[in-house]
């Protein structure tokens, strides 16, 4: 994506199923656990920018000693940061369960205080809960209620925080059933302890607190007393695999994470399945259980776009599949005239896409080979020289496009700004034959524009094109998310912003306020009750009569070249990626009720703030 999302978190856990000392006599090192942790980190940190945790617990600490590790970091390099401090004080962090976190956030709360993993502490091991996860609840404010409304004073407002919360009540709950159990066989003292802590049951807190959940999400967590649990929200909106063996249970929110750390094919990985939980007790029974029974499957479809490392087998896929379907329309969009034409790709994650591109129009070519040479043979037996011919024509592919320099934000200025964002990219000047040459740039996704506006357009303009076709391998991005992806401003989306244009040029702003009528009136509604009105924006026209508004919106001023915006179409997105149908961003089709109360109420908010300007 040509103007990053930095999107959303990412988690990994690891429970050790044998002694320490296992780990120590085959692999040499007490911090075998730590090590795979942070290779499990730094191979996703194309999720999380802002922050990173890591947490540990160590079943054998003696009372007195501490047993729950926690720290946390600020900053792209906050991965380095915190394994630096580990390693230098590392005996502490020597566990049999070992948690990580990268975080970015989307709902603009900043600071070490919203960094996971989050802690409840209490002087019973059993009590004390870490959790962390990849996830953004629609409905915070009810669960907040519900906490509120048992008597706790939660000090944050936040989805993560009060999950903690509500989970640790549950938790409480829990042990105290235990320790009822305990007193009917008249047990006393530490045998009391011993009982609770051998028999909680943390599928009993997870059925108790997760259906009030509204959202996407991969929770992670463990107790004090060595229980361990990662659960995926009932419509799998957000992505978890596992892999397990006699020494050790990984989980991660990539595949291909666990394979590069452990050297495992694809076959040997599980994906956590829609309001599954996987749970290890302290004694290192591994248990599937299915906590919330599921519901439509809407996996998340920009993890196959965009998100996801593109180094897993069926994302690789599933990425050229994208690209390969939009040879059809960018075919029609340059005449079919391919041998003055060049291929190329923004930025480096639409890169697969772009091979599944020229693999179309490698397909297009050879069959216009096999026409060729069959009509010669019917005039004349054909010379080498012709045959070369009409073999040399290759489809012609080029890096047009370089990301250079990042916007250093030390310069505050408006224009000495802009100026330095218009030379984000550079380009390979001599690429294009000037005048003669059309260009086909592909890029994953088109969200907002900026860059394309202020950058990569005019960048590209330098080589002169006959002809500028930019390409986006996934829809129109129409909607906002409320699952944990930094897109949730409505006004920011230039799919939006250009069927609202074309609404005020050809004089149905009425349209525009009726919508908006009709979202308040449906305000105070039940949630189950609530319909999405804001997809009859762009019900009065075609995809083809968005896109060139926003072309005409995108269009830096000064530019003459012929440009042309190609969108794959949602049949195409469904085609290519089957089995992940959560496409609320292109659809408007939300997977829960929270987030078609919230696209509602962002309409509202849009609405009433346009019209105060």
């Amino acid at each position: 994506m040509s103007e990053p999302l930095k999107h959303e978190c990412g988690v990994a856990m690891i429970r050790l199923l044998k002694p320490l000392d296992y780990y120590r006599h085959k692999y040499g090192s007490d911090m075998y656990g730590l090590n795979k942790l942070y290779l499990l980190m730094e191979k996703q940190h194309n999720r999380g920018q802002e922050g990173a945790g890591i947490a540990c617990v160590n079943f054998d600490a003696q009372p007195g000693e501490e047993y729950m590790f926690r720290e946390r970091a600020l900053g792209s390099g906050a991965i380095q940061e915190l394994f630096q401090k580990v390693q230098e004080s590392h005996l502490p962090f020597l566990g049999e369960i070992y948690m990580g976190h990268l975080r970015y956030s989307t709902t603009g709360k900043h600071g070490l205080a919203y960094v996971h993993p989050f802690m409840r502490r209490s002087n019973w091991r059993a009590r004390n809960l870490c959790l962390c996860g990849n996830f953004n609840l629609t409905n915070v404010d009810e669960v907040f209620g519900e906490i509120t409304a048992m008597g706790q004073h939660p000090r944050i407002f936040n989805d993560t925080y009060i999950m903690l919360e509500l989970m640790g009540h549950r938790l409480d709950r829990e042990s105290e059933r235990v320790y009822e159990l305990s007193r009917q066989h008249n047990l006393q003292g530490t045998e009391i302890t011993s009982f609770i802590e051998d028999n909680i049951d943390i599928t009993n807190v997870l059925r108790t607190s997760t259906p009030s959940f509204d959202g996407g999400y991969v929770l992670c967590g463990f107790t004090g007393s060595g229980e361990m649990f990662s659960m995926r929200d009932p419509w799998g909106i957000r992505p978890a695999f596992w892999y397990a063996d006699d020494e050790i249970l990984v989980l991660a929110s990539e595949r291909p994470v666990i394979q590069t750390t452990f050297g495992l094919e694809t076959e040997l990985i599980n994906e956590l399945q829609p309001g599954q939980a996987l749970t290890v007790r302290r004694n290192g029974e591994l248990k599937l259980s299915q906590i919330i029974e599921p519901k439509e499957k809407h996996a998340c479809s920009f993890e196959r776009i965009y998100f996801s490392r593109g180094s897993d087998y069926d994302i690789y896929k599933e990425r050229k599949a994208l690209g390969e379907q939009l040879t059809p329309k960018i075919n029609e969009a340059i005449g079919g005239d391919l041998e003055n034409t060049v291929f190329s790709y923004v930025p480096n994650t639409a890169e697969v896409a772009f091979y599944g591109m020229l693999d179309g129009f490698k397909k297009i070519l050879n069959e216009q080979k096999v026409e060729q040479l069959f009509d010669l043979t019917q005039d004349h037996l054909p010379t080498k020289a012709e045959i070369r011919d009409i073999l040399h024509n290759y489809v012609r592919s080029e890096k047009v496009a370089i990301k250079d320099i990042k916007l250093r934000t030390f310069i505050t200025e408006g224009t000495m700004r802009n100026d330095l964002a218009a030379h984000v990219y550079d380009i390979t000047y001599g690429s294009l034959k000037p005048g003669v040459d059309n260009l086909v740039i592909i890029d994953d996704s088109i969200v907002r524009g900026t860059t394309l506006k202020e950058s990569i357009i005019r960048i590209l303009d330098r080589l002169h094109p006959k002809k500028m076709v930019i390409v986006s391998s996934c829809p129109q991005v129409r909607y906002p998310d409320y699952y944990g992806i930094d897109m949730s401003s409505m006004g920011e989306l230039i799919a939006f912003r250009a069927a609202i244009e074309l609404h005020v040029e050809r004089g149905s702003w009425q349209t525009v306020c009726d919508i908006y009528y009709k979202c308040l009136a449906q305000k105070d509604l039940p949630v189950d009750q609530m319909h999405n009105y804001v997809k009859d924006i762009y019900a009065p026209f075609s995809a083809d009569e968005i896109s060139d508004k926003m072309l005409e919106m995108l269009r830096p001023e000064g530019i003459d070249t012929p440009i042309q915006l190609v969108f794959q179409s949602l049949e195409g997105l469904r085609t290519a990626c089957p089995n992940h149908t959560g496409d609320w961003y292109f659809s408007g089709d939300y997977p829960t009720h929270g987030g078609v109360k919230l696209v509602n109420l962002a309409f509202i908010n849009y609405y009433e703030s346009s019209i105060r300007n």
